[in-house]
């Protein structure tokens, strides 16, 4: 019997807020248990790309709209958006180039969401330019054939603005927190959290930083190796040289 064609690959992104007050902690949210991916998952901010992450208006209304790399500025926006939707959490700057410090009101937080407001148009109405150049690469993962959905996620990492404050939506996102990256694993290991595979080895690659800035500057620093797992046996692997080291993850643990 033929194998099956694998699943389309859908581009997304994904965000690493990272604060060091009081401590060094990433902002992560648990997914809602009736989400079809990572259900219930204690995951970062992140999710597919959207037709208006790519509105040609965003030139004008993102700073560092040229300058990003073989990402593109569609997955930035994107990234940037679901941060938006999911924490309430906007990395735009005003006309004075400050970083914007108001609310994210939680009912256009849900219209954006549910595509009945643009994006483009919340930036624009509140006099703010994403700031895109306020994000670096730190991963790039590509679900494995055997999955069923398949989405190309990058991975940025980013200072996140203290004015803001972080809440969940309530509906991708149930509950919004700051954990520090070695906390995080440890509530993973014990089975206290689900921590999806991609975003625990992010974890660990995280919790070798001693800051935000030493995060920034490792994820620079370190080439970047496009991860798909592929099926060994049992098990699943990925690339050696790609910063994790040599990994194997058990298929009954996906």
């Amino acid at each position: 019997m033929p194998e099956s064609s694998p699943s389309p690959i859908r581009p997304a992104a994904t965000i690493l807020l990272l604060r060091d007050a009081p401590t060094f902690e990433v902002l992560m949210v648990k997914r809602h248990h009736q989400i079809d991916f990572a259900a219930g998952a204690l995951v970062f901010p992140g999710g597919k790309s959207h037709q208006g992450d790519s509105d040609p208006r965003w030139r004008d209304l993102a700073i560092g709209f040229d300058v990003t790399e073989q990402d593109g500025a569609a997955l930035r926006i994107a990234a940037l958006r679901e941060a938006y939707e999911e924490a309430g959490i906007l990395l735009a700057r005003d006309r004075d180039g400050a970083f914007y410090a108001g609310e994210a009101a939680k009912d256009i937080r849900a219209a954006v969401a549910e595509d009945k407001v643009a994006f483009i148009d919340v930036v624009e109405d509140l006099g703010l330019k994403l700031d895109l150049s306020a994000l670096t690469i730190f991963a790039r993962w590509i679900t494995p054939k055997l999955m069923p959905k398949r989405f190309d996620t990058w991975f940025y990492v980013a200072h996140a603005p203290l004015a803001q404050q972080a809440i969940c939506d309530g509906y991708e996102a149930v509950d919004a927190e700051w954990i520090a990256p070695a906390k995080a694993l440890e509530l993973a290991a014990s089975g206290e959290r689900k921590v999806i595979f991609p975003t625990r080895m992010n974890l660990q690659l995280l919790a070798e930083s001693q800051d935000p800035s030493d995060a920034v500057a490792r994820s620079t620093s370190r080439p970047l190796v496009t991860v798909e797992p592929w099926v060994d046996g049992a098990v699943l692997r990925i690339p050696e040289d790609a910063g994790y080291g040599a990994v194997t993850e058990p298929l009954d643990a996906l």
